[in-house]
C-alpha cells in the first residue's frame, strides 16, 4: 500500500482515492497531483518513489517528497506558450505577423508567409527536420533555430495542422528571443514562475537539480482478456512511430538518438517542446492564475487574451500523431484523443503522463506529474482518472 501524503479539502476526497488506485491498479511509480478552484488549494498529493527506476516495491527507494519536482516533457508546451500570448497581451507580439518579421533568416524555403499564428497551432509545416540533431546540438541555443530556418516546410503552412513535438522548442524559443532579446526560461522565470512563486522552469538551474525525481519508462498493467473475436486495429500513432520513414517517427526523432531526459544537462537546457521541470502544485497554480487571481494577485490572462487561448485554431485528423487534435494558440483543446476538464478547458498533456490544464467556467486548475512514462501521447489513463474524479466533484 502506498503512504499517500497531502491534503484535500472535503468534498473532493474521490480526487485522493482515484490517485491511490493509480498506485494500486494503473502502474503508477511515484506522482503527485493538485487541484485549484477559483484561486485556492483543494487538492495537493503526492506518493510513491521519488524515482521511477527504483521500484514500487524498492524498500530502499526514496520516498516522493512535497517538493518533488519532475520533467513533464510536453506539458511544458502549455507553459511557454503563455509567453507569447503574453507578450501579444502587452503589445510586443503581433499573432498576425510574418515570423520573418521577428526573424528574417527564417524567410528561407518557402516560409515567407508562416505567421506567429502558424508556430502556435502546429500549422508551420515543420515538425521534421531532413537532417536531426544531435543531443548536443538541440540543446546548443544555435543549430535547432538555424536547422529550422533552412529548413522546407513539409506542407503549404496555414494549410494543415501536425503536431511540432521537438521542433516547437527551437521555433518558439528562437521567436521569444529575437522578439524581447531573452530566452524563454529566463522570461518564464522572471515573468511567470517568480512573481508566482512557482517551482516550474524551463531550463532547471545548477540548485534545483536535487529536487528532481528520475524518469523511466513504465508498462501498464495488462487490461483484463478479452472474449470473442480479436478485430485487427487500423494503423495508430504507434504503428506510425515505429516505421522511421514515417512523418510521426521523424518528428519525435528531430533529436537522434533520443537524449537521456535524466541528465543534467538536458533538464537545464531550455526547450520548450520537452525538457520543463515542474512540481504538480505549480502547473496547477500557473493554469489557476490564467484564469483568474491566486492569492490576491492578478490574473495573468486578460479575458481577450484567454479567448485566444481556448479558441479553436487547429482541427481535425492531426498529420503527426494520427488522432483528431484540436488546439488553439498554444494550447491542446478538449476531444476525444485529449479530453480535459470540460468542453471549454485548455491546457497540455506531456507524452508518456503529465497533464496541466484548466477550464474557465468552472474555476478548476489541474496539476499532474509522474515518473512513470507509459505508452501514450495524449492521454494518459492515470491522468485521466483524477480528471474524472475532479469533474464528478465539480458538478
Amino acid at each position: 500500500m502506498v503512504d499517500v501524503q497531502g491534503t484535500v479539502e472535503d468534498g473532493f476526497e474521490p480526487v485522493r482515492d482515484a490517485f491511490v488506485a493509480n498506485f494500486a491498479r494503473r502502474g503508477e511509480r511515484g506522482a503527485a497531483v493538485a487541484v485549484y478552484r477559483h484561486g485556492r488549494k483543494v487538492v495537493d498529493l503526492w506518493g510513491g518513489t521519488r524515482d521511477g527506476d527504483a521500484g514500487r516495491h524498492a524498500a530502499d527507494a526514496a520516498p516522493w517528497e512535497a517538493g518533488t519536482a519532475q520533467v513533464i516533457r510536453s506539458a511544458t508546451k502549455g507553459i511557454a506558450a503563455v509567453v507569447p500570448l503574453l507578450l501579444h497581451q502587452r503589445g510586443q507580439l503581433d499573432l498576425d505577423a510574418p515570423v520573418g518579421t521577428y526573424w528574417p533568416e527564417f524567410k528561407a524555403a518557402g516560409k515567407e508567409r508562416v505567421l506567429v499564428r502558424h508556430l502556435l497551432s502546429h500549422r508551420a509545416g515543420l515538425p521534421v527536420l531532413d537532417t536531426p540533431l544531435t543531443p548536443d546540438q538541440a540543446i546548443d541555443g544555435v543549430s535547432g533555430p538555424a536547422a529550422l530556418a533552412a529548413q522546407a516546410p513539409a506542407w503549404e503552412p496555414g494549410t494543415d495542422h501536425g503536431y511540432h513535438a521537438q521542433t516547437y522548442s527551437w521555433l518558439l524559443g528562437e521567436l521569444v528571443l529575437r522578439a524581447t532579446g531573452r530566452t524563454i526560461g529566463s522570461w518564464v522565470a522572471d515573468e511567470i514562475a517568480g512573481p508566482l512563486g512557482l517551482d516550474l522552469w524551463i531550463g532547471l538551474p545548477a540548485e534545483a537539480q536535487s529536487r528532481v525525481g528520475r524518469l523511466a519508462a513504465v508498462e501498464p498493467p495488462a487490461p483484463p482478456a478479452a472474449s470473442g473475436l480479436r478485430v485487427r486495429p487500423k494503423q495508430s500513432v504507434a504503428d506510425a512511430y515505429a516505421d522511421p520513414g514515417s512523418l510521426t517517427s521523424r518528428a519525435f526523432a528531430a533529436i537522434s538518438p533520443a537524449p537521456d531526459e535524466n541528465a543534467p544537462e538536458y533538464r537545464a537546457a531550455e526547450l520548450p517542446a520537452s525538457a520543463g521541470v515542474a512540481t504538480a502544485r505549480s502547473l496547477a497554480r500557473c493554469y489557476a492564475a490564467l484564469i483568474g487571481p491566486v492569492d490576491g494577485r492578478a490574473r495573468l490572462f486578460a479575458p481577450a487574451t484567454l479567448t485566444l487561448a481556448r479558441t479553436e485554431e487547429s482541427a481535425g485528423l492531426d498529420r503527426t500523431l494520427l488522432v483528431a487534435t484540436r488546439f488553439g494558440l498554444g494550447f491542446m483543446l478538449h476531444g476525444p484523443s485529449s479530453p480535459l476538464l470540460a468542453p471549454g478547458a485548455f491546457g497540455h498533456p506531456g507524452r508518456g503522463g503529465a497533464l496541466a490544464c484548466a477550464d474557465p467556467e468552472s474555476g478548476l486548475a489541474f496539476g499532474y506529474v509522474t515518473n512513470g512514462m507509459q505508452r501514450n501521447v495524449t492521454a494518459d489513463a492515470r491522468a485521466q482518472a483524477l480528471l474524472r474524479a475532479v469533474s464528478h466533484v465539480a458538478g
